[in-house]
């Protein structure tokens, strides 16, 4: 089917089921099935959540914008707050994933795992 995403697993390579495969670190393993959530807590969970909403909702605001024929200036600009918006809850996240899982990992052995994870993530956030 074209258009349709699968899940892909830790290699990158798509996968026909929608499960994928857990992610264990340190003291604790992150879920990849969309059913469940992770085992152990983030710090700034509620945090993220919260930035994620508004930022959801600052961008339909913004295609509303773009649907009624505003100006393309204003929409731009618009559309950099919103990028400003989840920059910011991408260092957030960042943050707390090197305050806890990685901080984990290390201490349970698994550093180098961890740390390939965080690469992959990077290289694919700052494309």
């Amino acid at each position: 089917m074209t258009g349709v995403k699968r899940p892909r697993t830790r290699t990158g390579v798509a996968t026909d089921s929608s499960v994928t495969p857990d992610l264990a670190h340190g003291d604790h393993s992150h879920s990849r099935d969309a059913t469940t959530t992770e085992l152990h807590p983030h710090a700034h969970r509620d945090d993220v959540t919260r930035r994620l909403a508004r930022a959801a909702g600052h961008l339909e605001a913004v295609r509303r914008m773009a649907q009624t024929g505003r100006e393309c200036p204003e929409l731009l600009r618009q559309i950099a707050a919103v990028r400003a918006a989840l920059d910011a809850t991408a260092k957030i996240i960042l943050a707390d994933h090197i305050e806890s899982c990685l901080h984990g990992a290390v201490e349970g052995g698994d550093a180098e795992v961890a740390w390939a994870d965080l690469r992959t993530a990077l290289e694919t956030f700052i494309r």
